[in-house]
């Protein structure tokens, strides 16, 4: 079946940075589009980053661009998302996910696999 983990996540100081990763199995890695959600207690899921199949071309949410990239390698089927410069506003639990559009798509309806979260915890 097809599934996706990611690793990374912990706890962090204002200013530090983390490299989270998704590995994916189950699945043609490249003909997904992959993408990063997060979620804070009591608050909706938001979008984060997305990166099509071949990686040339990504997607950012206003609060993270400039300070978050993501990218993936197609041969480890691997998504992955380096944070810089870290807020405490971005502490949530953080998904990967994976579409069937080969297009970076901020819409999470697009998305039909997802992963687990992994924590990430910025404190002030």
């Amino acid at each position: 079946q097809v599934q996706l983990v990611e690793s990374g996540g912990g706890l962090v100081q204002a200013g530090g940075s983390l490299r989270l990763s998704c590995a994916a199995s189950g699945l043609t890695f490249s003909n997904y589009a992959m993408g990063w959600f997060r979620q804070a207690p009591g608050k909706e899921r938001e979008f984060v980053a997305a990166i099509n199949w071949s990686g040339a071309n990504t997607h950012y949410a206003d609060s993270v661009k400039g300070r978050f990239t993501i990218s993936r390698d197609n041969a480890k089927n691997t998504v992955y998302l380096q944070m810089n410069s870290l807020k405490p506003e971005d502490t949530a639990v953080y998904c990967c996910a994976a579409a069937r559009t080969a297009w970076a798509t901020r819409i999470s309806l697009n998305y039909d696999y997802w992963g687990q979260g992994t924590q990430v915890t910025v404190s002030s």
